[in-house]
């Protein structure tokens, strides 16, 4: 059904430049990589190996939640079309993340919040999507194209890529077979319960809990396989194809012969000229840029920590402290959004540094 839009919306990335910085392929610390925990034969997927994948599964939430808020904090105008898709997207990611901590919590596993934090620009954690460079910048066609799209990119188009790696739908789809065949006890204790963005997050006790939490994660964006019109339950294309719209400046519509986006026009905003965050992050800013930046990552680092505590101790107010101390971030981050570079090549933005980096 959505094979003409399959064909002709999934632009490949150019390939990282991982190995040449010296970093490793995504990995999460103490986890194999995705490629690894596929190659476990299924009868050797039991607790242990549910609980290493949804940790990897952790660190792949996370990491798309900071290229996604600098794209939407880059945007001047917070009532577009473009601006609301963004955060739609920015509210799901968050959800899911809470999704995959509440499921490994289930299964008696505590999420590695603080640790799982990637640096930018590096691959997605486990090595999916091998070719993938993530990368923090304002919003751009290229970073729509490169890094939004590249992220959600459907099983499809990946199976017509360029390389081998698994691909996020995959590794989700495995996921949920260990549960079915590994049949572990699932404990309510210490997962939260809260509403987040449009989506409201409670304990995973079932089989059937576990099926619905994974099909939201991979209809609303990640690895979805299904026509455009198989939204979970709301009127929103999926990430791709709403990441789509913004890149292709046209809403999707059905044709004759498929999907296409020939919809009604989705105008490219305007947005503040955030440049591309280097390796090793911004060299020698000057001390108000050095003072925002800090203040920054001060934020951030107490972001993850509150989050990880949330799921240490089931405390969903803990989890409400992370999101309002997630959303003072923003204005540290559009001053330095505001703050020419040197040489008029764009402006600075926050750089989202892992604690201890």
């Amino acid at each position: 059904m959505a094979s003409a839009v399959l064909t002709a919306a999934a632009p490949l990335p150019a390939a990282a430049s991982a190995h040449a910085a010296g970093r490793p392929e995504g990995a999460v610390s103490g986890c194999r990589s995705v490629a690894q925990l596929l190659a476990v034969p299924k009868g050797g997927r039991g607790v242990d190996w549910l609980r290493e994948a949804l940790q990897v599964a952790v660190a792949l939430e996370l990491a798309t939640i900071p290229p996604y808020l600098c794209g939407w904090w880059s945007v001047g105008d917070r009532s577009s079309h473009v601006a609301r898709l963004i955060r739609r997207i920015v509210g799901d990611e968050m959800y899911h993340l809470g999704v995959v901590c509440n499921l490994l919590v289930a299964v008696g596993g505590r999420p590695r919040i603080t640790d799982s934090a990637p640096a930018y620009p590096g691959p997605l954690p486990g090595g999916v999507r091998e070719g993938v460079t993530v990368y923090l910048s304002g919003l751009s066609r290229p970073f729509v194209r490169d890094v939004m799209m590249a992220i959600e990119a459907p099983e499809a188009p990946l199976a017509r890529g360029m390389n081998a790696s698994p691909s996020v739908g995959h590794f989700y789809s495995d996921l949920l077979s260990a549960f079915r065949s590994a049949a572990p006890g699932l404990s309510a204790h210490g997962q939260l319960s809260e509403r987040i963005g449009s989506d409201v997050l409670e304990p995973v006790t079932d089989l059937d809990g576990v099926e619905r939490a994974i099909a939201i994660i991979k209809e609303q964006g990640e690895g979805t396989a299904s026509s455009p019109e198989d939204s979970f339950g709301d009127d929103h294309p999926a990430h791709y194809y709403a990441f789509g719209e913004i890149y292709h400046g046209r809403q999707l519509r059905r044709e004759d012969d498929g999907w296409s986006f020939t919809g009604a026009p989705v105008p490219f905003p305007d947005a503040r000229p955030m440049a591309k965050v280097p390796a090793g992050g911004w060299p020698d800013p000057p001390q108000r840029v050095r003072n925002l930046l800090d203040r920054f990552d001060t934020a951030y680092a107490k972001v993850l920590g509150t989050l990880e505590a949330a799921w240490t101790d089931g405390d969903a107010r803990t989890l409400r402290s992370a999101v309002r101390t997630m959303r003072a971030l923003e204005a540290p981050a559009l001053e330095l959004m505001e703050t020419d570079l040197p040489g008029g090549s764009g402006t600075y933005g926050p750089q989202f540094r892992p604690p201890g980096a």
